[in-house]
């Protein structure tokens, strides 16, 4: 997929600005402070949002192009940070079972390869099970199984590990290893992405890094640290200052 010279403002206020991208990578990080860009990145290549200027292609085709775009769901596929925010159905088998409905299957086909996918990964007992009754974690898996599920090409996880504790985080980190399809993923827990081939740095809504993994989250952490040292010192000046004003 290609992003090129892509701009993105909301108002007065500019989101990402000349952002040129190649990214064929199977496995590629996104990092960087809140408000960097990241999520607004993923909306980009989903076509949920249009740049100011630019033009972004997914897989070939064109999220300017109204034809083009309602392909998309096809060849790439969105994870929120909040799983309550895309699970719809009470279910974990229907949950699995609308996104291959949406992608034209039949129902009763479709229930049946819910159930079947589950059973491959070992779990046929969780077809019945509530989604209100899992874990934070385990919604969390079925967002991620709920996209695999219509195999598209690429799967864009939004800070997937976001209010997971470890065991749970070391449970979607497997499945997310073992997934065949382009993996782009954005997260504040660096180790997360650290072995990736290649990692993008988002800075203030430009792109400050771009390489192996490794070498992008050591900057990144390395930045951070320097930052909160600077502000950390600054607080000190100031409070001296408030006390010899007194």
């Amino acid at each position: 997929m290609r992003l090129e010279s892509i701009t993105l403002a909301r108002g007065d206020r500019v989101v990402l600005e000349h952002i040129d991208l190649h990214l064929t990578e199977q496995r590629i990080g996104l990092v960087g402070d809140n408000g960097a860009g990241k999520s607004s990145l993923f909306r980009l290549i989903c076509g949920l949002d249009q740049p100011q200027s630019g033009r972004v292609s997914v897989h070939g085709y064109r999220t300017d192009e109204a034809s083009e775009r309602r392909k998309l769901p096809q060849h790439v596929g969105l994870m929120f940070q909040n799983p309550d925010d895309q699970i719809i159905f009470p279910t974990v088998a229907e949950e699995l079972a609308f996104s291959l409905t949406a992608a034209g299957i039949g129902k009763q086909q479709a229930r049946q390869q819910a159930r079947d996918f589950l059973a491959a990964r070992g779990l046929p007992d969780w077809a019945e099970r509530a989604v209100g009754e899992l874990s934070q974690g385990q919604r969390q898996q079925v967002c991620l199984m709920a996209l695999q599920i219509t195999t598209p090409a690429t799967l864009l996880l939004d800070e997937p590990y976001s209010a997971l504790d470890l065991p749970s985080q070391l449970r979607l980190s497997t499945q997310i290893a073992a997934t065949s399809q382009q993996i782009i993923l954005s997260t504040h827990l660096l180790e997360h992405v650290q072995d990736f081939e290649r990692v993008l740095w988002l800075d203030k809504g430009k792109l400050r890094g771009d390489g192996p993994g490794r070498d992008i989250c050591a900057a990144y952490a390395q930045d951070v640290r320097e930052r909160a040292a600077s502000n950390a010192a600054a607080e000190v000046l100031q409070h001296a200052a408030q006390a010899d004003a007194t």
